[in-house]
């Protein structure tokens, strides 16, 4: 397969890169899916599944057309979830599972559990655990693909799945938010709020005013780079559709919401992060073209359209 070997991340995406991304666009949310109740963060999340992406372009060379290509990218999904939770502090939960027998012989499992606030409880399960539930309960893969998927056995998958049911039905594993509500400071909040305001009179010259010189940009599936070299606000501006700009929270986090006129509503379709420094914005993370990260979140709050 003729493709090119990396994808240049410091600046505009290849447009055969983006053609990529844009043929598996039905593949995305779940992804991202998985890839959030694997981390419990829809932000996190999405960052998992742009690294997949990435490496997945990188090796299509190597992939085999005869195999589906939906499993081959869920277990890069997978490996890249695997490697980023320690990460999180949670290496002795994965130690752990790690440690336990992989080849038992179990009984039938229980059934899946009946409710998709699985999907939200899984976080409490070790890591092994949490891929089985999810995979053969949320996202109903056979026990054979999630053997391939996780590295295991199927005896190993059926002892973990075992396992995982047998906490959230007893309910040891108690559910938690996965991100802790973090209240801007009153800095922060002001810069934000100047952001939103500015950005919607489009008035370019007093959001640069707010914008650290060397602040980073990434536009998920099209930018990464210096905001500098970003033709960030033009992109904006020639926008299809009327869009307005809130402040607001995904999951605890202060955020940018994007809200989108459709009829006589504006409704809430994505949001942008942001890291603030010694009173201005350092970096910016904009999914607008992630509509799917608002619909796993477990909170959303808008934020009012002025």
């Amino acid at each position: 397969m003729d493709v090119p070997t990396r994808v240049d991340a410091e600046g505009p995406f290849e447009a055969r890169y983006i053609a990529f991304v844009e043929t598996i666009a039905n593949l995305r949310p779940d992804l991202h899916r998985y890839c959030t109740r694997m981390t419990g963060s829809v932000m996190d999340g999405e960052d998992i599944v742009q690294e997949t992406l990435f490496q997945a372009y990188r090796k299509l060379d190597t992939f085999d057309d005869s195999r589906p290509l939906k499993p081959w990218l869920f277990q890069i999904a997978h490996n890249r979830c695997i490697d980023f939770l320690p990460r999180r502090k949670v290496r002795v939960e994965a130690e752990t599972a790690a440690m336990e027998p992989d080849i038992v012989e179990p009984g039938e499992p229980a059934g899946p559990v009946l409710s998709r606030a699985v999907e939200h409880l899984v976080i409490t399960l070790p890591p092994k655990e949490r891929a089985c539930v999810l995979l053969k309960d949320v996202f109903d893969y056979s026990l054979e693909e999630i053997a391939e998927l996780v590295g295991s056995t199927e005896g190993g998958v059926k002892a973990a799945l075992n396992r995982g049911r047998a906490k959230l039905t007893a309910g040891s594993a108690l559910p938690r938010s996965a991100s802790h509500p973090r209240a801007a400071s009153p800095e922060q909040s002001r810069i934000l709020q100047l952001y939103v305001d500015r950005f919607n009179r489009q008035d370019w010259d007093g959001m640069r005013e707010l914008i650290g010189a060397d602040a980073r940009l990434q536009v998920a599936d099209r930018f990464a780079g210096p905001f500098a070299t970003a033709r960030y606000f033009f992109n904006y501006q020639r926008w299809p559709k009327p869009w307005r700009l809130a402040l607001g929270s995904v999951d605890g986090e202060p955020v940018v919401v994007i809200h989108f006129r459709e009829g006589d509503q504006w409704t809430p379709t994505s949001f942008i992060r942001f890291e603030i420094a010694d009173g201005q914005i350092v970096q910016i993370v904009d999914y607008v073209h992630c509509p799917w990260i608002l619909a796993t979140a477990t909170s959303v709050i808008p934020g009012e359209i002025s």
